[in-house]
Order: structure tokens, then C-alpha cells, then sequence
């Protein structure tokens, strides 16, 4: 065990498991404190690399991340504490790793229910290679001014309340971390404060006892007086009370033994920790507290007397020229995180993204405010989704039904289209699913696909011009630009696409007006005349069809049909049809386990 103080100013850290409030709070420390590199030098979290972000005051600073505790200890030798809060399942197995790393001095370990067994092999090996072990069940330790472990002490406020941002007179030991909260608040009332302040944890075989941190605070100048705060269940107290006894420790010792309300139950009582039961009347709160009293600790009548106690020590060694109290400091301020700063109304922050089509803060998600469960519960579809996340409106049954047939028709035309090709290749290179998905969809434009909303937004703007459809083919030729919509490399008039054919009974059976429609029909009637190929395709279809039910519907006013139009939501519709082919032709490829696709040379015209 560790002779003197076990931390100081440039004491830096591992932390394993990584935690952000405890990280940050012990950074935040630091800075509060005045010193210039952070306590956490790395971050262990098996199985990643890379570096988390946190703040060291104002700056903002990039902490590596480690997967093994020996490549953090390689990269950092001069972090000799591991501060481990990994589950009790997996504590005692990386605790013992990292005490067997030369560069790793004290362990504290946070979890709570350690196995016994693994615990005391822990306690040993510390013990035979002097290094220390605080915990487990332990909130950790702090050496004020200098470093903090963890959570220990709490909050910013309460470590300022607590004057803990400087060294005071006062080494304070306890099994209990939450009671030592309490009584760094005490004893910042009655004296200059705590030098050094422990808590051991509170399970039945601590890595370090109540004596072994008494007799390292002996040893340290700056610790003037001591205050243990035991408790009823075990015997450590008592070695406390044989280093008394042989006077090893010649700094006065005030401490109390908490838990004498335990002989008011008949029964034997287990308090909050696993070793806070007594086993008989020696480990009981009143017979350690009177054993304590006779080897010269000062313990006070109870504990409401504690604090009376601490002050009297306090102040009989300022008389005495014992104690120079420290001079009171003021800390810098810590500057409050954003969403802190928010939530107390202090700062207003200007927000990143806006959203208006969904919303996930509530108990369950909603698409343009309807929730989840109604979607489901009302037996709606794909089309109704589609209308309230694209169209941020519920749609006549008709709509949905037409986006759902549209979908159906445009999921797949086969593997030998652009898209699918470049799909099947990509595939079979090997690549995965995303990859081959967005090597097909990236052939989607004006050749391929992507016609629908120039189809509709040339259809449109003819019609409301009232443009014959001889004026607008041959306007359209003048400007040397194909009619979208129309052609087919493989359809001619005497072979219709059946999908156009689908479509528009569909639209004519159940849409109140199909005039773009029957624009699109009249239209094609002309061009047929020129040539036999000059059909209207599915593009054109959807996209004359689509201006219907914009128009037809009775929702949507010119500008916003218009700006469907102008955005490219027409194109969308084919791009999440065809990506369902697309996903179809990649596991195809991978079901089949095809062989890298090399294109034939006989194929290609090689020239000059």
C-alpha cells in the first residue's frame, strides 16, 4: 500500500468504459482548478478506436479511444491511475489487467456487487506490488485542487460549495460515497477544507481500508487532522483502532461509526451497503465508536455531534500554530454546456435542421402528425405513407391506391435496363447491398427513368397554354428537345405497354378529371403519325396522371403543384420503385453467387 499521497496536480488517468458526464465532470475539475492538461488521457472501450469529443473549459478536445487496456497504457505511461467502470461482470477481469500493466499505479473501481472471491485475488496481487486498489463500490477519491476521480464529489456547484477547487488541512476517509458528499460540505463549514478525501466503497472486502488511507494521510505535511466515517458490519474500524493504539498516527483522528440506530430493530438489519450488517456486537456502530473513543479518537455523542466535533479539532489546532488556514480563492467559471443553458432559459441557440414532416420526441413517432399506432390501426399502406410524408396531407383512398399501383408497375423492368445492369455487375463484384443499390439508381436521369417530371411539367405547361398538340411536338422540335414521355425502344403503336394501359384504366375508372391525360393521349395520337415507336411510355403516363390527381383531388393549389413539379417528386416515385428491383437483382446475384462479370470482347467494336 501507498506510503503518501496518491494523487497531485499532473496525476492523468485511463477511464475505462467509456461514460461522458463522469469524463466530463472530471475535466471540467481541471479547469476549475488551474491546471493546464486534462486528467484523462485516454479512453478504454473494447473493441473501437478513435476519439470522443468533450470539453476542457471552453476548448473543445479530442480524447483517444483505445480497445486495450495495454495499447492505452502503451500510448499514455505517464496515466498511472485506471479508473474502471466497467459492469460487475467484467470488473474484477479488467481491473486485474490493468494492475498488472508497470505503468498503472491505483485502480478505483466503481461497480458494485464484485464477486468476493475476484475481489480478494485483486486486493492481493495490489497488496504484493504495492499499488492500490479503491473499491469497488466506491464513487472514487479526490485530492482538492488537484484531481478527481469520476464522479466523486458530485456536481460543479457542490464541489464550489465544498471549496475543493483548493488543498485544505482535513484527509477524509469513509466507507460511504454518498456520505462523503455530505461531509465535505460539513467540514468546508467548520475548517479551511479537505486536503484529500477517500471513500473505500462499501462492499464487504474493500481493495483498501479505513487504516490503510489514515496511515498514508500521516504521512502527508499538508494533512493536519483526520476524519473517518465508518460504519456498523465488518472489522475494519478496528485496525484503524490497533494504529491508534501502537501510535502510529500522531494527527488527531475524529470519527464516527454510523448505524447505532441498528439496535432499535429486533432483527438484524442489512443496510445500504453489502457490508453494512452487523455479525455480533463487535461489529456493531456502538461497540467500534467506544473502541475508537478509547485509544484517544475524538467521537462525538452522535452524529448530528460530528460536525461541533470536527470544529473544535479545527480550531484547537489554529490556536496551537498547527494550522495556517488556507487563504480563500475564487475559481474561474465554468462555462455552462449549451443544452443546460437552454433548458434554464439563460441562452437561446438558433436551431441546425428544420423539419415538418415527422416528429420523434413523443411516445411514438408521427408522419406529418399522425402517430404510428393510427397508421397501423386504420390498415393503411404504403401509399397513405407516402402521401403523408411526401405530400404532408392524408390523400383521397384513390391517391394512395394510384402511388401503390405506380410503385407496383415501376419495381422492376427487367436485367437488362441501365439501372439493373449496373446493379447485376456491382453485384457480382462483390460490393454490398448499398452499393450495388446506388450504382443502379445513379443511371436514373433524363435517359433512363427520370423523365416523369419533365414529362409532366412539358405536359402541363402545353395544356394550360392551350397548345395544340401538332404547336407543342413541333415547338418542341424546333427546340430540338424530345417530347418526354413519349417513344419506346421496344413498344410500338400495334404493341402498347401494358403498364401505360394499367394506369390509365385505372385513372379513368376512378380519378374525377384525366384531362392531362387525355392531353398526353392526344399527344401521342400525332407523334404516331411520324413514327410507329413514338408511343407514350410509363413516364409519360405517370407524369400526365400525376397532374390529375394534383389537380383533380382538390388539395393542392397551382403554386404547390407546381413546386411538386419543379422538385422532382414525380422522379422520386420511380427511384423508390426501381430500388425495390434493384435490392431484388442484388440478392439475386448473391443467391446465385455469380463470379465477377467481365464484358465480352467480341462485344465491343475496337477501333481506331
Amino acid at each position: 500500500m501507498a506510503t503518501g499521497q496518491l494523487f497531485s496536480k499532473t496525476t492523468q488517468a485511463l477511464f475505462y468504459n467509456y461514460k461522458q458526464l463522469p469524463i466530463q465532470r472530471m475535466l471540467d475539475f481541471d479547469f476549475l482548478c488551474g491546471i493546464e492538461t486534462p486528467s484523462v488521457a485516454g479512453i478504454i472501450n473494447p473493441g473501437s478506436e478513435g476519439f470522443q469529443k468533450l470539453f476542457f473549459g471552453q476548448e473543445e478536445i479530442a480524447i483517444p479511444v483505445h480497445s486495450t487496456i495495454e495499447a492505452a497504457c502503451a500510448s499514455h505511461p505517464t496515466a498511472d491511475v485506471f479508473i474502471n467502470f466497467a459492469s460487475f461482470r467484467s470488473a474484477a477481469a479488467s481491473s486485474m489487467a490493468a494492475l498488472k500493466q508497470p505503468t498503472i499505479r491505483v485502480v478505483a473501481i466503481i461497480a458494485e456487487g464484485v464477486p468476493e472471491a475476484d475481489t480478494k485475488q485483486l486486493i492481493g496481487y495490489a497488496r504484493a506490488n504495492n499499488k492500490v486498489v479503491i473499491g469497488p463500490a466506491t464513487v472514487g477519491g479526490i485530492q482538492a485542487g488537484a484531481f478527481k476521480i469520476g464522479d466523486t464529489a458530485g456536481t460543479i456547484d457542490n464541489i464550489i460549495h465544498c471549496k475543493l477547487y483548493r488543498p485544505g488541512s482535513v484527509g477524509f476517509v469513509s466507507k460511504s460515497g454518498g456520505m462523503s458528499n455530505e461531509l465535505y460540505n460539513t467540514i468546508a463549514r467548520v475548517t479551511d477544507g479537505i486536503f484529500e478525501g477517500i471513500a473505500i466503497g462499501g462492499d464487504v472486502f474493500p481493495g483498501s481500508t479505513l487504516s490503510d488511507h489514515v496511515l498514508r494521510f500521516n504521512n502527508i505535511p499538508q494533512v493536519k487532522m483526520v476524519v473517518v466515517l465508518g460504519e456498523l458490519g465488518g472489522r475494519d474500524e478496528y485496525s484503524l483502532v490497533e494504529a491508534l493504539k501502537q501510535g502510529k498516527i500522531n494527527k488527531p483522528v475524529v470519527a464516527w461509526v454510523s448505524g447505532t440506530c441498528a439496535r432499535l430493530f429486533k432483527s438484524e438489519v442489512q443496510f445500504g451497503h453489502a457490508g453494512a450488517k452487523s455479525g455480533g456486537e463487535m461489529e456493531s456502530a456502538q461497540a467500534k465508536n467506544q473502541a475508537l473513543r478509547e485509544v484517544g479518537a475524538v467521537v462525538p455523542t452522535s452524529y448530528e455531534a460530528l460536525e461541533s466535533a470536527i470544529k473544535e479539532t479545527f480550531e484547537k489546532l489554529v490556536e496551537e500554530g498547527k494550522i495556517t488556514p488556507v487563504k480563500e480563492v475564487t475559481p474561474p467559471q465554468i462555462p455552462e454546456d449549451l443544452n443546460t443553458a437552454i433548458k434554464s432559459g439563460k441562452v437561446r441557440a438558433p436551431t441546425h435542421i428544420i423539419s415538418t414532416i415527422s416528429d420523434d420526441r413523443g411516445e411514438e413517432p408521427t408522419y406529418a402528425g399522425v402517430p404510428m399506432s393510427s397508421i397501423v390501426e386504420q390498415g393503411l399502406g404504403v401509399g397513405d405513407v407516402i402521401s403523408l410524408l411526401w405530400f404532408k396531407r392524408s390523400l383521397p383512398r384513390y391517391c394512395t391506391r394510384f402511388i401503390e399501383i405506380c410503385i407496383m408497375l415501376c419495381a422492376d423492368h427487367g436485367p437488362c435496363v441501365s439501372g439493373a445492369h449496373n446493379t447485376i455487375v456491382t453485384a457480382r463484384a462483390g460490393k454490398d447491398l448499398v452499393s450495388s443499390l446506388v450504382s443502379g439508381l445513379l443511371t436514373i436521369g433524363p435517359r433512363f427513368g427520370g423523365a416523369i417530371d419533365d414529362a409532366a411539367r412539358y405536359f402541363k405547361d402545353a395544356y394550360d397554354r392551350g397548345l395544340t398538340p401538332y404547336e407543342f411536338v413541333e415547338s418542341m422540335k424546333k427546340k430540338g428537345i424530345r417530347v418526354p414521355g413519349i417513344g419506346h425502344r421496344i413498344k410500338r403503336g400495334d404493341n402498347r405497354d401494358k403498364r401505360v394501359e394499367l394506369l390509365q384504366h385505372f385513372a379513368r375508372t376512378n380519378f374525377p378529371s384525366v384531362k392531362y391525360m387525355e392531353y398526353a393521349v392526344e399527344v401521342e395520337t400525332y407523334t404516331l403519325s411520324k413514327a410507329n415507336n413514338l408511343v407514350l411510355n410509363v413516364d409519360g403516363a405517370i407524369g400526365s396522371l400525376f397532374l390529375d390527381l394534383l389537380a383533380g383531388s382538390g388539395m393542392f393549389t397551382k403554386q404547390e403543384i407546381d413546386e411538386v413539379v419543379g422538385i422532382g417528386y414525380l422522379n422520386g416515385l420511380f427511384v423508390l420503385a426501381r430500388s425495390i428491383g434493384l435490392i431484388g437483382h442484388t440478392f439475386d446475384q448473391k443467391r446465385l453467387k455469380q463470379p465477377l462479370y467481365r464484358h465480352p470482347w467480341e462485344d465491343v467494336l475496337y477501333t481506331k
